[in-house]
């Protein structure tokens, strides 16, 4: 257990003294192009808890943005990442390989929806797990045109930025960007012109439509989708899309790429979000919560198409970290021990009855989405006025860090909360954190 006590402290104001010195320091180190969403200075962190240098202690509802899954400090993170250091940091797994990534690749192989032979690769991040796998769904294939998905968030590198939907803070003026990538509309129930009953078969109409006219199916390597969205607003497609989309791929002889990064490893109620459906990608990319906040990143895919990879042709100096596999080792122990796909169903529980009573009170709240631990609400403006409300969400959110509550905002138009709490935080400690969201929400709207 963590030695960090599972209680919401405010010692000063939020940003504290000590950590406004920081961050003047970090103005004249660091380049302005790093942002900071809420300039505190975290000293300790452990289970829903982050303890800044000023001593306050933080109810956290973004672990890192999906990767403290298994908590700040894990202790099975921790024993493993301890003995891995004192035996050895680095030797790059292709050079002088150990077991380490061998067991997280068995791991993954195991996990991944499908009981076909799969085959990994690991990396260092998931821009590029993805970037990884387009490369192998080009070269298989030997066709080059991918698609993605309006809102869809693959990350940073000059692939995976032409894969983001968004402009701001993303791509812009980063250009040009890498080729042979197209855009369909996404399957969003909230905002689909045709309303949320008929989403599904719309969209995915729309879909096959726009890429025979403006790709051809025998010129599009794969298709590229996360099961929810994460950057984009937490968009959760109609049900059914995935699966239509999937066996759409199938039988066209494109590679269905299921991007994971952040619906993966127990977040959302299911050791992947693609199982909801029972949809098996070709190829699966994964990062985030799977090792505990130490970075580590994955491809895994059927073993036909990851084995026909020339020699040399997938790797990475830093890929498959022997520090960062033995903290993933410790990360998937501790979910499968603790049960944490059936956590994030529990908070999925106590998270949604005070999100809808809220949403009966304040009629900002347009939409109510996710699964499991990966929750959001939309803010527009008012009933029967569904323009994004992104003052409205940037007031909340300001209020709720100056209360003591790291809150995330995402969406395509910055008007989404997501949240998504550690998955051993206590029910007692993630209901303060809803009430200091409620009061947040109520002082904003005066």
């Amino acid at each position: 257990m963590t030695n960090v006590t599972q209680q919401r402290v405010l010692h000063t104001a939020i940003p504290g003294p000590r950590s406004i010195e920081l961050q003047a320091r970090k103005s004249v180190s660091v380049s302005a192009g790093v942002g900071t969403g809420l300039p505190v200075y975290v000293e300790r962190a452990g289970a829903g808890i982050l303890v800044d240098v000023d001593g306050n202690q933080l109810i956290d509802f973004g672990s890192g943005i999906a990767v403290t899954t298994v908590g700040n400090a894990a202790p099975r993170v921790v024993e493993r990442v301890q003995q891995q250091v004192a035996d050895f940091t680095h030797t790059c797994f292709m050079v002088t390989p150990y077991e380490e990534y061998l067991d997280v690749c068995d791991a993954l192989n195991e996990l991944t929806p499908g009981d076909h032979e799969k085959r990994s690769a690991l990396f260092n991040s998931g821009a590029e797990a993805v970037e990884n796998a387009v490369k192998v769904a080009r070269h298989v294939t030997g066709r080059q045109a991918v698609v993605a998905f309006d809102h869809g968030y693959h990350g940073r590198t000059n692939l995976t930025m032409a894969l983001t939907a968004k402009n701001m803070p993303y791509k812009h003026r980063f250009g040009p960007f890498a080729g042979e990538v197209y855009r369909a509309p996404m399957s969003y129930p909230f905002r689909w012109p045709g309303g949320p009953a008929d989403c599904a078969k719309e969209s995915f109409d729309v879909f096959v439509q726009q890429v025979h006219a403006q790709v051809g199916e025998e010129n599009l390597a794969a298709v590229i989708l996360e099961p929810i969205q994460g950057e984009g607003g937490f968009i959760v497609p109609a049900p059914g899309f995935v699966r239509q989309v999937a066996d759409w791929c199938r039988e066209h002889g494109i590679l269905f790429i299921a991007d994971e990064v952040q619906t993966g490893f127990c977040r959302t109620g299911d050791w992947f979000a693609s199982e909801h459906e029972g949809v098996v990608p070709d190829l699966i990319a994964t990062a985030k919560g799977m090792a505990g906040g130490l970075p580590l990143a994955g491809v895994t895919g059927r073993a036909e198409i990851m084995d026909a990879i020339h020699g040399g042709g997938l790797g990475g100096t830093y890929g498959g970290n022997p520090v960062a596999c033995a903290a993933a080792l410790g990360a998937i122990e501790t979910m499968r021990s603790e049960d944490l796909c059936g956590r994030a169903r529990e908070v999925e529980a106590l998270f949604l009855p005070r999100l809808r009573a809220l949403a009966e009170r304040y009629p900002q709240i347009g939409d109510i989405r996710g699964r499991g631990a990966m929750l959001a609400i939309e803010l527009v403006r008012g009933a029967g006025d569904l323009t994004p409300n992104a003052e409205l969400t940037a007031a909340v959110n300001r209020e709720c860090h100056a209360q003591g509550l790291v809150t995330l905002t995402c969406g395509t138009y910055g008007n989404v909360f997501r949240f998504l709490p550690p998955l051993v935080a206590s029910d007692e400690l993630l209901s303060e954190g809803l009430d200091v969201f409620e009061a947040a929400f109520a002082k904003a709207l005066g």
